[in-house]
């Protein structure tokens, strides 16, 4: 014979298995649920991918995929902004092609990335020096292409027939620094 204290504290059936509780825990999940779903629409993807996997531990196991879910969809975001370079060679060649495609104030980003790396990269006052000229910047073109001769003598040569210097090609300050021996 069956009490009615047992018949209470049965859950219910579904065609699914049994049916999820309805307890304060499952509430409380439902809440940080809905918290971390808003952080993850409003592109807080970091905030997000912390919530999610805060609640994966002791949330109820019919919300568990649908977490695993948008905690791989957080670190695609995440992973999505982020490049990754091997060499510091291939972030310049980033840089540079963020020039030719008009991305001035990313390739600045990049190249002063690089700079603050290996303050010896030539290659990368050379960059920094290119771009300046293109947006008529001559005094910091001057400056860092200075910096750039300096550390790599072969970068006057290089700069004598850059055809990304020719804004600056009726400035004597820049003849001076590319024809010294004149």
């Amino acid at each position: 014979m069956k009490t009615a204290s047992a018949a209470t504290t049965k859950r219910p059936r579904t065609l699914a298995g049994v049916a999820p509780s309805t307890d304060a825990s499952r509430a409380q999940t439902l809440v940080h649920y809905e918290a971390a779903l808003r952080l993850l629409q409003d592109g807080k993807y970091e905030k997000a991918h912390v919530a999610f996997n805060h609640m994966l531990a002791s949330s109820p196991a019919d919300f568990a995929e649908r977490i695993r879910m948008y905690i791989n969809a957080c670190v695609q975001q995440i992973s999505k902004g982020k490049t990754q370079f091997a060499t510091p060679e291939e972030r310049y060649d980033f840089a540079i092609s963020l020039i030719n495609d008009g991305n001035y104030e990313d390739a600045r980003t990049e190249l002063k990335k690089i700079i603050a790396e290996n303050n010896h990269a030539d290659y990368a006052f050379y960059g920094l020096a290119i771009l300046a000229s293109m947006n008529g910047d001559a005094h910091t073109c001057l400056e860092h292409l200075t910096q750039a001769i300096h550390l790599n003598a072969k970068n006057r040569i290089q700069a004598r027939a850059d055809s990304d210097f020719q804004d600056m090609a009726d400035d004597p300050r820049f003849t001076e620094l590319l024809y010294p021996e004149i």
